[in-house]
C-alpha cells in the first residue's frame, strides 16, 4: 500500500471515529486507534509509531474517562445500569423512527421511563435522569476532546510526511 493511500485511509477512518463518538452507531475511539495503527504500519515508518503511541494514549484516556465519569455519577445517584441500557435500547429504536434526533431523544425518554418505573415519582425520575444525561454528556465530551487531539496528531503527521 502506498503512503498516499495509507494517509487517505487513515484520515478517513479517524474522521469516521470522531463522528462515531457523537453518533454511537459508527465506531468511535476504536476506529481512531485503528487509523493510528494503520498509519504506523504502512505510512510513516518510525514517526508513525510515535504518532501511534501518543495518539493511542489519548484514545485510551478518552475511552477511560467516558466510562469513569459516567460510572461514578451513576453510582453516586444510585442509578442502576438497567436504566441506561433501557435508554440505549429505546434510543436505538428512536433513531429508526426519527433519524438523527431520535437517538438522543429516545435515550432520554427511555432513561426517564425506566427511572419512573423504579422510583414511582416523576420529580425524582426526572432529577436522576438529568444527572445521568449530564454525566453521559460530560464523558462523551471528554472522549471527543481526546479523540480530536489524537486525530490532530495523526493529520499533522500525515501532512508532514506527504509535504516533505
Amino acid at each position: 500500500m502506498t503512503p498516499e493511500l495509507t494517509a487517505l485511509l487513515s484520515v478517513i477512518l479517524a474522521v469516521v471515529g470522531v463522528v462515531g463518538i457523537v453518533v454511537p452507531v459508527l465506531p468511535g475511539s476504536l476506529a481512531i486507534a485503528g487509523a493510528l495503527l494503520l498509519w504506523a504500519l504502512f505510512g510513516a515508518a518510525s514517526s508513525g509509531w510515535i504518532v501511534f503511541g501518543i495518539g493511542g494514549v489519548l484514545v485510551l484516556a478518552g475511552m477511560s474517562a467516558q466510562y469513569l465519569i459516567t460510572g461514578r455519577a451513576l453510582k453516586r445517584r444510585e442509578i442502576p445500569s438497567r436504566s441506561v441500557v433501557i435508554g440505549v435500547v429505546v434510543g436505538l429504536a428512536g433513531m429508526v423512527v426519527i433519524p438523527f434526533a431520535g437517538l438522543a431523544l429516545g435515550f432520554a425518554v427511555g432513561l426517564l421511563g425506566s427511572e419512573y418505573v423504579r422510583l414511582r415519582d416523576v420529580g425524582e425520575a426526572a432529577s436522576s435522569s438529568w444527572e445521568a444525561l449530564k454525566s453521559v454528556g460530560l464523558g462523551m465530551a471528554v472522549e471527543l476532546v481526546c479523540a480530536l487531539a489524537a486525530t490532530t496528531i495523526l493529520v499533522t503527521s500525515v501532512l508532514g510526511h506527504l509535504l516533505a
